[in-house]
C-alpha cells in the first residue's frame, strides 16, 4: 500500500519503480485507444466537414441530439435496442451461475475438464461463422425446418420474421458465451472449503441446502459485480452479430443504436449525428451504470463495484 504521509509518494515510486515500468504500457496503450478518442466526440456538437476539421466545424450544440430525439425512428430503434439488451440480460446471466454450480458437483476431474471444453468450444467460434450456422440451421430448407415441415407441413421463415430475431439472437448468444462465462464462478468455487460441505452433509443437508447455504454465500460478491458491469453495458449490444443477422424483413426488431450509428456514419457520411447517437448511447450506459450500481449496494450490504 502507499503511504499516505507527504514527501513518501515520490520516495515509493523510486523504491518499486519496477512495478510501475510494468504498469506503462496498459496505461499508455488505455490513454491513447479509450481516452484519445474521446476528443472526438466533439464533432456530435458540431456541424462536422472533413474539410474543416474537428475544430474548423461551425458549432451547433444540441441540434444532433435534438434532430435524433425528434427523428420517427428513435421510438423503434431505443426500445429495439432496450428489449434486446434487457431480455438478453436476464435470461443469459443465471446460465453461468448454474453451468458453475452442475460443474462444482463432478468430481471426477477428467470427466470435469471434458465437460468444461465442450462448454467453453463455441466462444472461440467467429461470430461471422456463428451467424453462418444460423442462417443454415434456420433456412427454409435446413435440419430444423425439414422437421417443422414434416410435423406441420410447412417451415417457418425464422431469419426473415421480425418476432423470432431476439430469441435467435439471445439463444445463440447464451449458447456461444454462457460456457466461458462461467469460469470465474468455477474459479471462486473452487475456494470453497470441503469440509463445510462434509459438515453440512453430517448435518443432514441435502444438495440445495448445501448450494444455498455454502455455495451461493461463496459467488454472492462475484455475481454482484459481474451484474452490475453487465447492466452498465446493457445499451452496448455487439454490433458485428446484429449487423450480419439483419435482413429486410427483420429489420423491425433487427434496426438497433450500433447498427444505425454504422449506416449513419459509415455508408450515409453524417459523422456528427451519428457521433451524437452514440454518445446518447454511451450516455445511457453511465446512468445505468451507476444506477444498478447504488440499487446492488443497497441490497448486498454495501457490496458494490465501487
Amino acid at each position: 500500500m502507499v503511504p499516505r504521509h507527504k514527501g513518501s509518494l515520490l520516495d515509493y515510486i523510486k523504491k518499486h519503480y519496477f512495478l510501475y515500468i510494468l504498469l506503462a504500457p496498459a496505461v499508455i496503450l488505455t490513454l491513447i485507444f479509450k481516452y484519445g478518442p474521446m476528443y472526438g466526440a466533439i464533432i456530435a456538437f458540431k456541424d462536422f466537414s472533413p474539410i474543416k476539421g474537428i475544430m474548423g466545424s461551425e458549432w451547433v450544440g444540441l441540434y444532433n441530439f435534438e434532430k435524433f430525439l425528434s427523428s420517427p425512428n428513435f421510438e423503434l430503434i431505443f426500445m429495439n435496442t432496450l428489449q434486446l439488451s434487457f431480455f438478453g440480460l436476464i435470461l443469459s446471466f443465471p446460465v453461468p451461475i448454474l453451468l458453475a454450480l452442475m460443474l462444482n458437483q463432478v468430481r471426477r476431474a477428467g470427466i470435469k475438464k471434458n465437460i468444461q471444453l465442450f462448454l467453453y468450444a463455441p466462444n472461440f467460434i467467429s461470430v461471422v461463422v456463428v451467424v453462418g450456422m444460423l442462417f443454415i440451421f434456420l433456412s427454409p430448407t435446413g435440419p430444423i425446418n425439414q422437421l417443422f415441415s414434416w410435423i406441420t407441413g410447412e417451415p417457418i421463415m425464422f431469419m426473415s420474421r421480425p418476432e423470432y430475431f431476439r430469441w435467435i439472437y439471445i439463444l445463440s448468444d447464451i449458447w456461444t458465451g454462457a460456457g466461458w462465462a462461467s469460469i470465474i464462478y468455477v474459479a471462486a468455487l473452487a475456494n470453497v472449503d470441503p469440509e463445510l460441505h462434509n459438515a453440512a452433509n453430517l448435518d443432514g443437508a441435502n444438495l440445495l441446502q448445501r448450494i444455498r447455504h455454502i455455495d451461493l454465500p461463496t459467488i454472492r460478491p462475484i455475481m454482484a459485480i459481474v451484474f452490475i458491469l453487465a447492466a452498465g453495458g446493457i445499451m452496448s449490444i455487439g454490433f458485428e452479430k446484429a449487423y450480419l443477422m439483419q435482413t429486410a424483413m427483420n429489420l423491425p426488431t433487427s434496426e438497433i443504436i450500433p447498427t444505425y450509428v454504422y449506416k449513419i456514419g459509415l455508408q450515409s457520411g453524417d459523422y456528427a449525428y451519428s457521433a451524437a447517437v452514440g454518445l446518447f448511447n454511451s450516455l445511457i450506459n453511465v446512468i445505468l451504470l451507476v444506477t444498478v450500481n447504488f440499487i446492488v449496494k443497497k441490497l448486498n450490504d454495501g457490496d458494490g463495484l465501487y
